[in-house]
């Protein structure tokens, strides 16, 4: 799986590099046009200038919107974090850090009477039709799995069928508005693609392994646990359900963060102040996901699949908690990875009917001879939900991950 710091590629518009750039740029004798030393020394001292010779001056205007609406130094901060400016950067604009020189910025433009508006970080609140539409997924799931049971032959197909679309559109809707969303109303293709691979394997993928490694499947799936190829339903009727605490846990963890926006004085006060909440948020959400695949399998008279479903949940949470905050790039290679060794597991058992092949499914095999079916999910999801929650402390605790979004022009 690649490794987490080859999944930090730039997400802004603008590199560090380009502005350790600008700032060398800015900072230059040419730029800073100082006088000779025979002229300064005929001149009498007078107050430094605040003109185009001043670095922090042009920095200021080029992020003018930012520093007028800001309400402390720390949203400057995050913003210019936000926009790659770093602490190496900062130090050329003769500063320890970003915290350091986003002081000056708010400073003075309080001091050039461009006072900024004296009101509270914007936190996100929530709206009814965010809420309901969370609830939508998990109602016509519900609907969905129990015209399946009710059904047989053609007509459950055409319910399968007809659910699914539902589901997928109740969905779709339920990620296009509220915590869930993202900022550009957009996703990576490769995401959905292969998040879609991970619901299906979880409603088919078990079933057909446990008959491919006994040598079949004699068959296609008929929609029940008891055919040649066995459906688990409570999972995805769980994860379908759990669309709505996983929004208000977003939510919830949003409006917390924002808070300790307002309240911290600098960087790594914040991000220690928001790690417990990450963390709690992620806590929170397994408890809620467990607790509703426990009465979805007592339901459905089926196994309740804690440690598959459990860790899928984890790792579609998490990813889209990351891809709401604008770090989408990491959970669409952790996603992909983790279908691709999904779909490896399987292709190894069938590959393995070949002649001189059989050594393919001996890891497979062994897995599901010790622990189930359910093991191959479990590990890779488990693996992947673990790697992106290190991801999310490290760029979910930074305070240009919280700041608000600039207005669009």
């Amino acid at each position: 799986m690649t490794g987490l710091g080859e999944l930090d590629r730039p997400e802004t518009p603008t590199s560090p590099k380009a502005w350790d750039a600008r700032s060398e740029q800015a900072l230059s004798p040419a730029a800073t046009s100082e006088p000779a030393p025979e002229a300064a020394a005929d001149r009498k001292p007078s107050a430094p200038r605040r003109g185009a010779a001043d670095p922090v001056k042009a920095l200021m205007h080029r992020h003018r919107e930012l520093c007028e609406r800001a309400v402390d130094p720390l949203e400057i901060a995050a913003g210019l974090e936000a926009h790659g400016i770093t602490d190496r950067t900062a130090a050329r604009f003769r500063h320890r850090d970003v915290f350091s020189l986003a002081e000056e910025m708010y400073a003075r433009v309080s001091r050039d009477g461009d006072a900024p508006p004296l009101s509270a970080l914007a936190a996100p609140r929530a709206r009814a039709d965010w809420a309901l539409l969370t609830l939508l997924p998990g109602t016509l799931c519900a609907a969905a799995v129990a015209a399946v049971h009710l059904t047989h032959g053609q007509s459950r197909l055409f319910a399968a069928a007809a659910g699914t679309l539902a589901v997928v559109l109740a969905l779709r809707a339920a990620l296009r508005r509220g915590p869930l969303s993202r900022p550009d109303r957009t996703a990576p293709g490769r995401a959905r693609t292969w998040t879609t691979w991970l619901v299906a394997y979880a409603v088919l993928g078990n079933g057909l392994l446990d008959s491919a490694v006994a040598g079949g499947p004699d068959g296609l799936p008929t929609g029940t646990a008891d055919g040649p190829w066995p459906l688990t339903t409570a999972p995805v009727l769980a994860l379908a359900l759990a669309c709505a605490p996983a929004a208000w846990t977003a939510h919830l963890f949003t409006v917390r963060a924002r808070r300790k926006l307002a309240a911290s004085h600098g960087l790594e006060d914040f991000a220690a102040a928001v790690r417990p909440l990450l963390l709690g948020g992620f806590a929170l959400f397994l408890g809620a996901l467990a607790a509703l695949l426990t009465l979805c399998a007592a339901v459905l008279d089926e196994p309740a699949a804690h440690a598959e479903a459990l860790t899928l949940g984890a790792l579609l949470f998490l990813a889209r908690l990351l891809t709401t905050h604008g770090f989408a790039y990491a959970p669409a290679v952790v996603l992909t990875a983790t279908a691709t060794i999904q779909a490896a597991a399987l292709a190894a058992v069938f590959t393995s009917r070949l002649p001189a092949c059989g050594f393919l499914a001996i890891p497979v095999e062994s897995l599901v001879t010790t622990w189930g079916a359910g093991s191959v999910p479990a590990l890779a999801c488990g693996a992947a939900a673990l790697a992106l929650l290190v991801h999310a402390t490290r760029k979910l605790t930074r305070a240009s991950a919280h700041a608000p979004p600039e207005p669009s022009p």
